[in-house]
Parts: C-alpha cells; sequence; structure tokens
C-alpha cells in the first residue's frame, strides 16, 4: 500500500472524528427536547404533526408499548413498499412502463426497506418506477433509520432513569430523529452530491448515439444506447447517513450517475459512518458521563482498523497467481497496482477496500465495488465485521445499542470472576438483562448459520450458486450473513432472486431486526425501573482501557467461535488454495 492510499485512509478518519463529536451533542440536545439552533424553524412542524396525531402522540410508554408501537409502523411500512411494486404498473411516474414486480422479489424488497436491511435481489433500473423508488424505497430510509434511533434512545433512557415505568414515547423518537436530524443531513448532502454530477431529474431515460457502433452477440450493429436517469441524488444521500445502502442503479455507488467523482465517493463514505459515530458521543453526552461514549467509539475503532488494514494490504498486494506469469501488479505512475478486478480505476484499491469495510462495519450495504472479486483475505475482512453483530458502528442506532448489550455481558463477565454483582452505569445486571442479552448475541448467529446450511444442502439453495468450491460457498456465507444481520451489501455472483432465496433472505431479515430490537426494548424498560446504585470501590470502571479491551474480547470471542470453521470453509481455505 503507498503512502498516498495511507494519507487517505488517515485524513477519512479525522475528518470523521471532528465531525462526529459536534453532532453527537447536537443530537443529544435533540432527544432531550433542549434548544439546537434550528427548533425555531422546526419547531412549529414537529407541534403541527403532534396535533394532528392527536394526545397519545405525545404520552410516555412503557417498553411494551413502544416495541407495538414500533412494529405497527414498520409493518405498515412493508405493506405500502409491497403494495406499490405489486401496482407500479398502474401508478404514476412510470415512465418506462415497467411491470410489476414478482411476489416474492416484492416481499423481499418490502421487508428489506422495512427493517432497514436494504438487500436488493433486483436491478433498479430496470425493475422500479420513480414513483416506487421516492415514496416507497426513499420513505423507508429515513423512518427505517429513525425507528433503530428510536430504539437506541429508548436504552439510554434505562439507564438514565431509576425507578421509572416509561422510556419515552416512539411517535416522538421517530418524528425528531426525522425532522432534526435526517432530513437536514440529507438535504445537504444531497445538494453537495449533486453540485458532483449525480442524477437528479424526473425525466425520463435518455437514448443517445453511441461514439463507436458495437456488434451484439447475435451480430447485430447497436448505435444506441439507453442511459438510465432518475432522482438519485435524495435517496442516496439517505441511503448513507441512514445506514441503508439500496442504491438507486443496479451497481449501486460503482454507477457513475450515484457516484461520480473521488469527492463524491469520499463524502458519500464519510456519511455511511458518520451518524453512528455521533451517536456514541450522544450517548456520553445523556447518561452524564462523556467518557463512557469515548470508550466504545475507541472499541469500535480498535476493531475496524486492524480488519480495513488487512483488506487493503491484500487488495493491494494483487492477486498472487499473477506473480509466477510475469504480471506487473505494482503501483506506478502509469497504473494504480493491485488486485484492479471489479473496481473502479476512479476510485483505485485504496478507496474500494476502504468502502468495503465501512459499509460492513454499519449496517449499510453500499458498494463501490464489486466483493465477488476481492482477494480471499480482502474478502474476509467485511464478512467477519458483519459477522461480529454489526456492532462496529453498525446501523445509526442498532449498531450502538447492539455493543451496549455486549458491554452488558462484558460486565457480568467481569462480575463473575470477582464474585460480585455486575453493573453497569449505576445499574444491576441481573438476570432478567442476561437472557435478554443473550437472544441478542445468539439470533443473528443462528439465523446466518441454519440460513447458509439450509441454502447448501437443497437443490434450490445450490442452483443460485454460479461459482463452484469455496468461492461458491463464501457467496452463501455472505448472503446470509448480510441478510442475519441487517447489512444489505453482497458478495454477488449468486442469483439470488429466485423465490427461495427471496422468501429466505427475507425470513432471515425480519428476525434479525425484530428479535433483537424487542429485547433491547425489554433491557431499556428494566433498567429504567431500577434505582441507581451508587459507585463503590467494588465498582468496575467502564471508561477505562482495561473495559475496552474486555469489552472487544467479548465481542471477538462470540465471533470468532461462532463463525470461525464456516469462514474456514470459505475464505480462509480460499486463500490457501491461492497460494497453493
Amino acid at each position: 500500500m503507498t503512502a498516498n492510499g495511507c494519507l487517505q485512509l488517515v485524513l477519512y478518519f479525522v475528518v470523521l472524528l471532528l465531525l462526529a463529536r459536534p453532532l453527537g451533542h447536537f443530537m443529544a440536545r435533540v432527544y432531550e427536547v433542549r434548544p439546537c439552533g434550528i427548533d425555531r424553524f422546526l419547531g412549529p412542524i414537529e407541534r403541527l404533526i403532534y396535533r394532528m396525531c392527536g394526545r397519545a402522540a405525545t404520552e410516555e410508554m412503557n417498553w411494551r408499548t413502544y416495541a407495538v408501537a414500533m412494529l405497527l409502523f414498520n409493518f405498515a411500512g412493508l405493506i405500502v413498499v409491497y403494495g406499490l411494486q405489486r401496482f407500479q404498473q398502474s401508478l404514476l411516474l412510470n415512465s418506462q412502463h415497467l411491470p410489476p414486480v414478482s411476489p416474492d422479489s416484492a416481499f423481499n424488497t418490502a421487508v428489506s426497506f422495512a427493517t432497514n436491511t436494504n438487500w436488493q435481489g433486483y436491478s433498479g433500473e430496470t425493475t422500479l418506477s420513480y414513483l416506487t423508488q421516492m415514496l416507497g424505497l426513499t420513505v423507508q430510509n429515513f423512518v427505517s433509520a429513525a425507528a433503530g434511533m428510536a430504539c437506541l434512545i429508548a436504552l439510554i433512557r434505562g439507564f438514565t432513569r431509576h425507578s421509572a415505568n416509561s422510556i419515552g414515547n416512539f411517535w416522538v423518537d421517530l418524528t425528531r430523529s426525522t425532522l432534526y436530524i435526517l432530513l437536514p443531513l440529507s438535504i445537504i448532502v444531497s445538494l453537495v452530491l449533486v453540485s458532483q454530477g449525480v442524477v437528479q431529474t424526473l425525466k425520463p431515460y435518455r437514448s443517445v448515439t453511441l461514439l463507436e457502433p458495437v456488434r451484439s452477440s447475435n451480430g447485430e450493429t447497436i448505435t444506441q444506447q439507453s442511459l438510465a436517469l432518475g432522482p438519485a441524488a435524495s435517496q442516496i444521500a439517505i441511503k448513507q447517513l441512514g445506514t441503508n445502502g439500496g442504491g438507486f442503479f443496479n451497481v449501486n455507488s460503482a454507477h457513475p450517475f450515484e457516484n461520480p467523482t473521488p469527492l463524491s465517493n469520499f463524502i458519500e463514505s464519510l456519511s455511511i459512518l458518520l451518524i453512528a459515530a455521533a451517536l456514541c458521543f450522544t450517548f456520553g453526552k445523556m447518561v452524564g458521563d462523556p467518557r463512557q461514549g469515548c470508550a466504545v467509539l475507541a472499541a469500535m475503532f480498535i476493531i475496524i482498523v486492524p480488519l480495513l488494514g488487512l483488506s487493503a494490504w491484500s487488495e493491494s498486494r494483487g492477486n498472487p497467481t499473477f506473480d509466477s506469469l510475469t504480471v506487473d501488479q505494482r503501483a506506478i505512475d502509469a497504473q494504480p497496482g493491485g488486485n484492479m478486478e471489479g473496481k473502479e480505476a476512479r476510485f483505485g484499491v485504496v478507496n474500494s477496500a476502504l468502502w468495503a469495510t465501512v459499509t460492513t462495519a454499519a449496517s449499510n450495504g453500499s458498494v463501490n465495488a464489486m466483493h465477488d472479486s476481492f482477494t480471499p483475505l480482502g474478502g474476509l475482512a467485511p464478512l467477519l465485521l458483519m459477522q461480529l453483530g454489526e456492532v462496529v458502528f453498525g446501523g445509526v442506532g442498532s449498531g450502538l445499542y447492539g455493543l451496549l448489550v455486549f458491554a452488558i455481558i462484558a460486565v457480568f463477565v467481569a462480575g463473575l470472576m470477582v464474585g460480585r454483582t455486575p453493573e453497569y452505569l449505576g445499574k444491576k445486571i441481573e438476570a432478567f438483562e442476561m437472557k435478554m442479552s443473550s437472544l441478542v448475541i445468539l439470533i443473528p448467529c443462528l439465523v446466518v448459520l441454519v440460513g447458509t446450511a439450509a441454502a447448501v444442502m437443497s437443490q434450490p439453495g445450490r442452483s443460485g450458486i454460479l461459482n463452484p468450491g469455496p468461492h461458491g460457498f463464501s457467496e452463501v456465507l455472505y448472503a446470509f450473513s448480510s441478510a442475519g444481520n441487517n447489512n444489505g451489501s453482497a458478495f454477488a455472483g449468486l442469483n439470488a432472486n429466485t423465490p427461495f432465496y427471496n422468501f429466505a433472505l427475507g425470513i432471515a431479515m425480519l428476525i434479525s431486526r425484530y428479535w433483537l430490537a424487542i429485547p433491547v426494548l425489554a433491557i431499556a424498560g428494566s433498567l429504567a425501573k431500577k434505582k441507581k446504585v451508587p459507585i463503590s470501590s467494588g465498582t468496575m470502571p467502564t471508561h477505562t482501557p482495561l473495559f475496552v479491551v474486555l469489552l472487544i474480547a467479548v465481542v471477538l470471542i462470540v465471533g470468532a467461535l461462532t463463525f470461525f470453521p464456516a469462514l474456514a470453509l470459505g475464505p480462509i481455505v480460499e486463500h490457501l488454495m491461492l497460494k497453493a
């Protein structure tokens, strides 16, 4: 890896940290309903929304009511997205006269966007109308992200409140997340992307004359090309900021109309981690101890940096098979060097590896290169980041509440070591919290491994594998790791737009989103009822380097012990075969 490549990586994380802290403090003011600067403009809109919805929209909720409100809202969104796909041929803004989406694909897509997974088994520009993209997918990009942020804030209130039966109001948290945070940031990012050439129009697709005619496989001369257009910039901004990842076009952010320049690439990749990183500062501010937020953020950085280094190093080295063929893979003025298969020349190896790492560290799933073409170790890094539970930044809200569950387990383990009842942020961690935490960390593992086993053991599952051997197994493992952790990225090379994969991955996404969110809300409700425990000499500090190391160890041990056998059958053995 060149010095220029290292400088780009350092610049990325420096800018991320510089922006995350003020944004995190701003979001804390939003959720604590304190003046935040833009409330004088948006406050009347917020109050109008509450008046239209009635008094119940602002009443405090216990955790069960909060969970029911979240589930009903997400279910309604799922039905709307499904209906838009099935009837788009009869609706407005369908200039290409696209037919209805098949029932299995419509189900998969509706589940995917309602759960903030945004897995796509279809080609956007040839499948969905402008109305479906805007009213269905873009709206879900906002509200599914806001729902995850709302659940995190409910958990934080569980730590900050004592002897309370309520954890806030879902509708208020959802509204404020969308109105004060996601919407303003999306407008800013959209305008920047449009300035870089990202398309934003309702005009129909445009036919242009090719500079040189080409011949098709059947000998026909082709002189015209249809350029897919559409309102892309508005969807791309929120897909990155909300860690959604669903692309307007089939090849996602590798498409020049979605991501045309190095600056747009930097802005989009920065947007992926921005809110997730800032929420760590929000957490520290709301619990009254900024060091707590810095501790969990440090744990995230310590995990992601080595895996990013592994991916960038492996891709920069290139393909070892070419060494015996005297192919020059060095980075020189005439060529970028490394493994450039499946990558855009305008981004190169380092920016492709950076994007692959941050998109799987977060629950984003967008791509600017094809992960199927990465080297085995280069592809291992994003695969492992998903399998760790999407807690290294993770989805907005869902990533941090997942890591806080690991923190609860870490203090429980530390308590067992010294024979003391564990405490975290002044709350005793008891049997109920541990049962719910166990569900949160074990359910995604079960979904991924059972789904992968079912796919490789069944004929419908094996028929979608286009590459034999370990690489084909990696493709299936990646698909269920992506769905089972609500990531949404694809390894490619797997024909996943079939009834088997559409329904199997859809069920995996449903389980992994809601069977995790509900236990987290249950933990929030249980903690809110507890009294604060005074800090004593026996209380384990949870802001020290020692606790950060313990937290990282718990995350890695769960991921390593669970998925190492599967990884050994996929990318690890493929790497060994490449060296043989």
